[in-house]
């Protein structure tokens, strides 16, 4: 069966000279996109740079048929993320597709992170996402079209340990995401969250001997149905790790109402504010009022 195509599209994505971000671009190009292969070429650490991981790619691309052009420019400045999508502009006089997939690693546990270490890995992947997003997203907005898909991590969702660095920028992505999914929605821009897992030069060191097939082959197509046209949803989170893709979400419990609290209440009620048989879902792009209605709503109905 023929697959999705990008044909006519023009996509940015960062961190593909390898692992994750080499198998998205692999995947677009094969099937059309014009790709603009960013990659520092540094170590784990984001020291660097080397040009080669990101024209390797970019060769494997047009050896295959495709179109792509080589970055190296770092996302961890205002002025990388600025030339990286401008080299988009130059090769190919638009952009479509963003991909923030770029990352380092730091790992320190919390009581021994240096600042240092702290700010290197929230530059390159919090603040990288914002560096790459800030000048798309006009761009997006006024072409009428866009897709935008930043990597977060189970690091994100549900943290880790000595990866304080790590899981603060992967979490902070999701509200990231969830701004560029509000403001975009009427412009035809659409914003999600991967949180993948395969086993990439990050998992160095690590005992993978008991774990099922994780290549990052496994995850590029829930990430490319998240940068092609037909996908249907925008602020929301798909999770992909070894051959499974779900959704990752935000819910709260109903809780409970009450004119008055004091402390020891809270705690005596707590079974039944953690209670989540009933679980609520509010919509990303409606979330915040609909959170609001509905708090109100229990207030006023004294309920």
């Amino acid at each position: 069966m023929e697959d999705l195509n990008f044909d006519g599209r023009v996509a940015v994505i960062t961190g593909a000279g390898r692992g994750l971000g080499r198998a998205y671009a692999l995947l677009l190009g094969a099937n059309g996109a014009k790709v603009v292969v960013n990659d520092l070429g540094g170590s784990l650490q984001g020291d660097g740079p080397d040009a080669g991981p990101a024209q390797a790619v970019v060769d494997e691309i047009r050896a295959a048929g495709g179109e792509a052009v080589a970055n190296t420019d770092s996302v961890a400045t205002p002025e990388g993320g600025q030339a990286i999508i401008q080299a988009a502009l130059d090769n190919y006089g638009r952009i479509d597709i963003l991909i923030h997939n770029a990352g380092n690693v730091r790992p320190s546990p919390l009581k021994e992170m240096s600042y240092e270490d702290f700010n290197a890995v929230l530059d390159v992947h919090l603040k990288g996402a914002f560096h790459v997003v800030r000048p798309a997203f006009p761009l997006m907005c006024e072409a009428g079209y866009g897709r935008i898909v930043l990597t977060s991590s189970i690091g994100g969702l549900y943290g880790n340990k000595s990866v304080v660095n790590y899981g603060v920028s992967k979490a902070g992505m999701i509200g990231l995401s969830n701004v560029v999914a509000i403001e975009g929605e009427a412009e035809g821009v659409k914003c999600n969250v991967i949180v993948p897992a395969a086993v990439t030069r990050m998992a160095e060191g690590i005992d993978i001997s008991a774990y099922p097939p994780m290549e990052p082959e496994l995850v590029a197509p829930t990430v490319g149905w998240l940068a092609h046209e037909d996908c249907s949803v925008t602020g929301e989170m798909l999770v992909a790790i070894a051959g499974r893709v779900a959704r990752a979400y935000v819910a709260e419990t109903p809780g409970v109402y009450q004119p008055a609290w004091t402390m020891r209440e809270v705690g005596e009620h707590m079974d039944e504010i953690r209670d989540t048989s009933e679980p609520l879902l509010f919509p990303v792009t409606t979330g915040h009022v609909d959170h609001i209605v509905y708090s109100f709503g229990r207030a006023n109905a004294g309920k």
